[in-house]
C-alpha cells in the first residue's frame, strides 16, 4: 500500500501528505502494532527490558512518529477535509490507546520486569520508564473490573470527540468575525504598522480599506490602540465571546454544553479510579502533594497581588477621568489606557520597540544566547519539505559537532491556524543498537506577518513568547535519555514542564542578551541605552493586575476539577468564574464575557487541574535565573551545569532532584517576588 504516512524515514514529507492518506495508514499503523505487541506477549513470559521494554519503546515511537505530522497539520493548515480525517482517526487512536492501558497480558509483562531482581541493574532511565507505565496502568483503570473498565473508555472516547470539537469551535468562530473599514478616520490611533497589516489583509482577501480580524496581532492593535471607542468595543465583544452563545455569532459555534459535558465526565472517570475529584486524579502524576497546597500556593500569591493590583486599576480609572475623559471605564477601554498610562509614565511604546526586533534580528541574537549559555551552534537547512512556505528548519549542534536536534519555525498568524504559542513533538530521541535517533521539534507562534517588502518586526512580548517556547524546544531538543517515554519533556510532571521555558524568558530583559537581539531594521543601530532603561522601567508595570488574571485562570481550572460538582446547588460553569472572579480579581469583565469559552488550555489542551503549573515553574524558573545573575548571565559554567542538571535529564529524575542538583537547594518563592515588584 503505497502511503506517504507509512513509508517515510527521517522527517515527515508534509507536502505529500493528504486527507484520504490519513485514515488508511493509521489503520495500518494500530494493526501492525497490535500485531506486534501480540507477538512480543507471546514471544516468552521471561519478560526484560531487552526483549519487552524496549520493543515496547520502539512501537509507541513509531506510533508517536506517524501520528505527530497529521495533529501537527491540522492545528496549523486546517481544513475541512484535513479536520475530517484528524477526528476520525482521533477515535481510533483513543481506542488503541485505551485497549493498550488496560490490556492485562502488557501490565503482567511491565510488572514482571519490574519484580525481578535484574530491576535493579537498569539505568535509572528505564526503571523511570517501567514505574511511570505502571503507574499510569492503575491511572487508566486496570484494576477495575470489566463493566467499570469499558466505562472507562467510554469516557476517554466521548472525551477526545468532546474536546477536538472544542478546539474546533474555537478556531471557527475566531476565523469566522472579520471588520471591514473604509474610512481612515475610524483608525485614529492605530500604530503605521497595523494599519499596513489590516491593508494587506484586507487585499489578500479582495476588500477595499482594511480588514481586522481576532487573530491575535489584529485584535492586539485595535484594542491596545484605537482612538475609536465603538471600534475598541465591537472586537472586544467579537473576541471575547468566541464559541459561546453571545455575542455576534451567539451559539453558532457554542462551546457552553461541551463545557459541562467535559468537566462531568472527567469528575466521573476520577470517580471511577476512587479519586474524589479530577483535581486529586491530575495531582498524582504532578509535583504538587495535595489540592491544598496547590490552592495555598494560589491563593497566597492572590494575597500579596491585591492591593497592588486594585492601586494599579486606580490609578488607570483616574488617568481614564482626568486625562482622557472617559468616567465610564470599560473593560475595552483599560488596555487602551493603560498603554496612554504607559507612554505617560515611561515614555516608551511596544510599538516604539519593534523597529528594533527584526525577525532576522531576534532569531539571530536568540541563537547566540543558546551559544553563549550552552556552547551551542544552530544552522538552517534549506529545500526542506514543509507544510507552509513561511515554515523555516535548522539544526542544532553541540561544542563537540554534533548533531543534536532540528527544529521547524512557524512564527506568523494565518487563517487555518489555530491561536496561541506552542511547542510540538515531532520526532523524538532514541537509541538502537549504535543508532541515535535525533530529536525534532515544532516551535509555532501566531506573531505579526512581514507587510509588503518590510521584514516581520515583533513586539517585545512576541520576543518574550518565542524564547518561552524556544526554552521548551531545548529541553525537548537536548535531551540525553534514550527512551522516549521519559526523554525531552516526556515523563516531566507537568507543573515543572514550564521551567526550562520561563527560565529562557530572563534573557529578554538583559541588556547583554537585549544587545544581541534588538538592532533597527533599517539603521542597525542596537536598542539605546535610555530606550532600554524606560523599558526596563516599565517592566513591572501592572504586574499586579496581570499576576491576578493568570491566578484567577488558575483558580478558576483547579476549582472547577475540585469542586465539581459545585456546591450549594450551583453547578454553572460560569457561576465558580464569577464567584472566583469575586475572591481575587480587581478588574470586572463585561457581564457577557465568555472567555471561558475559548480557554483552550483547560478544555482543549493538556492542562485541566494544570493551569497553576505557570505560577508553580514560574518559581522555579525566577530561583534558577538568581544562580545566573549571581555567577553573570552568560557564565558558561552555570549554563553548562542548567544543561546537564535540567535540560538534559528528559524526565527520568524527579524534578526537584534535579532542581536542587543546580540550585544546591529546593526552590524559594522569593526571587518571583522580586521579579515581579511584590516584594517589600
Amino acid at each position: 500500500m503505497q502511503n506517504p504516512l507509512l513509508e517515510f524515514t527521517g522527517l515527515p514529507p508534509f507536502s505529500q501528505i493528504q486527507p484520504n492518506d490519513i485514515p488508511p495508514a493509521i489503520d495500518q499503523l494500530l494493526l501492525d502494532s497490535n500485531t506486534d505487541i501480540t507477538e512480543l506477549l507471546n514471544s516468552n513470559d521471561d519478560y526484560s527490558w531487552d526483549n519487552f521494554g524496549q520493543p515496547m519503546e520502539n512501537i509507541r515511537d513509531r506510533i508517536n512518529k506517524i501520528w505527530s505530522p497529521v495533529s501537527h497539520m491540522n492545528a496549523v493548515v486546517n481544513s475541512e477535509a484535513l479536520r475530517h480525517a484528524y477526528n476520525t482517526c482521533l477515535t481510533k487512536m483513543t481506542h488503541f490507546n485505551t485497549e493498550l492501558s488496560q490490556n492485562p497480558r502488557v501490565f503482567t509483562a511491565y510488572q514482571r520486569i519490574a519484580d525481578h531482581d535484574s530491576f535493579a541493574q537498569l539505568t535509572l532511565a528505564q526503571q523511570k520508564v517501567i514505574d511511570d507505565t505502571l503507574r499510569d496502568f492503575h491511572l487508566s483503570g486496570i484494576d477495575l473490573p470489566a463493566q467499570q473498565q469499558q466505562r472507562f473508555k467510554d469516557i476517554k472516547q466521548q472525551l477526545s470527540k468532546l474536546t477536538s470539537k472544542f478546539s474546533d469551535n474555537v478556531l471557527d468562530a475566531t476565523q469566522a468575525w472579520k471588520k471591514q473599514v473604509t474610512d481612515q478616520l475610524e483608525l485614529t490611533g492605530l500604530p503605521a504598522s497595523a494599519i499596513a497589516m489590516a491593508k494587506q489583509t484586507a487585499q489578500q482577501n479582495d476588500k477595499e480599506g482594511w480588514l481586522f480580524t481576532l487573530e491575535f496581532p489584529s485584535y492586539y492593535a485595535v484594542i491596545t490602540y484605537a482612538d475609536n471607542r465603538s471600534l475598541r468595543k465591537e472586537i472586544h465583544d467579537a473576541y471575547v465571546t468566541r464559541a459561546s452563545e453571545q455575542g455576534p455569532y451567539a451559539g453558532k459555534w457554542d462551546n457552553s454544553t461541551l463545557m459541562e459535558e467535559i468537566v462531568a465526565l472527567r469528575h466521573e472517570l476520577a470517580s471511577l479510579l476512587g479519586f474524589n475529584n479530577y483535581a486529586e486524579y491530575s495531582l498524582a502524576t504532578k509535583m504538587a502533594a495535595s489540592p491544598n497546597k496547590v490552592l495555598d500556593f494560589l491563593y497566597d500569591l492572590a494575597e500579596r497581588s491585591k492591593d497592588m493590583a486594585q492601586k494599579e486599576l486606580d490609578t488607570v480609572t483616574d488617568y481614564a477621568r482626568q486625562t482622557l475623559h472617559i468616567n465610564d471605564l470599560q473593560p475595552w477601554d483599560i488596555p487602551y489606557v493603560s498603554e496612554k498610562l504607559r507612554q505617560h509614565l515611561y515614555a516608551i511604546s511596544p510599538e516604539e520597540l519593534k523597529p528594533y526586533f527584526p525577525e532576522h534580528q531576534v532569531i539571530t541574537g536568540l541563537f547566540a544566547v543558546v551559544k553563549q549559555l550552552y556552547g551551542l551552534s544552530i544552522q538552517e537547512c534549506t529545500d526542506i519539505d514543509t507544510w507552509h512556505p513561511d515554515v523555516r528548519f535548522f539544526e542544532i549542534s553541540d561544542r563537540e559537532g554534533n548533531l543534536r536536534g532540528q527544529f521547524f519555525t512557524d512564527l506568523y498568524a494565518r487563517p487555518h491556524k489555530k491561536g496561541g504559542a506552542w511547542m510540538g513533538e515531532c520526532i523524538c530521541r532514541k537509541k538502537d543498537a549504535n543508532t541515535i535517533q535525533i530529536p525534532v521539534a515544532y516551535l509555532n507562534c501566531n506573531f505579526s506577518p512581514p507587510i509588503g517588502d518590510e521584514p516581520a518586526l515583533f513586539t517585545h512580548n512576541e520576543v518574550i513568547t518565542l524564547f518561552h517556547e524556544f526554552g521548551h524546544g531545548l529541553h525537548h531538543l537536548l535531551t540525553q535519555i534514550d527512551y522516549p517515554s521519559v526523554s525531552g519533556i516526556n515523563g516531566v510532571p507537568w507543573d515543572a514542564v514550564e521551567l526550562p521555558s520561563q527560565f529562557m524568558e530572563n534573557w529578554c530583559w538583559e541588556k547583554q542578551s537585549i544587545d544581541l537581539t534588538a538592532k533597527h531594521y533599517q539603521s542597525h543601530t542596537p536598542l539605546p541605552h535610555d530606550t532600554f532603561k524606560k523599558m526596563i522601567n516599565a517592566k513591572n508595570f501592572q504586574a499586579g493586575m496581570q499576576m491576578l488574571r493568570q491566578l484567577e485562570f488558575a483558580l478558576f481550572d483547579f476549582k472547577l476539577h475540585l469542586e465539581y460538582p459545585l456546591n450549594a446547588g450551583k453547578t454553572s460553569i460560569q457561576y465558580l468564574l464569577d464567584n472566583v472572579r469575586h475572591e481575587v480579581a480587581v478588574v470586572k469583565p463585561a457581564d457577557y464575557n465568555r472567555f471561558q469559552h475559548s480557554f483552550s488550555h483547560i478544555f482543549a489542551g493538556g492542562y485541566a487541574a494544570g493551569y497553576y503549573s505557570y505560577k508553580w515553574a514560574e518559581v522555579l524558573s525566577a530561583d534558577a535565573f538568581e544562580k545566573f545573575k549571581e555567577t553573570g548571565i552568560f557564565n558558561q559554567e552555570t549554563g553548562l551545569q542548567f544543561l546537564q542538571a535540567i535540560l538534559e535529564q528528559g524526565g527520568a529524575r524527579d524534578p526537584m532532584t534535579l532542581f536542587i542538583a543546580f540550585r544546591g537547594r529546593e526552590p524559594s518563592i522569593n526571587a518571583l517576588l522580586r521579579d515581579s515588584g511584590l516584594a517589600a
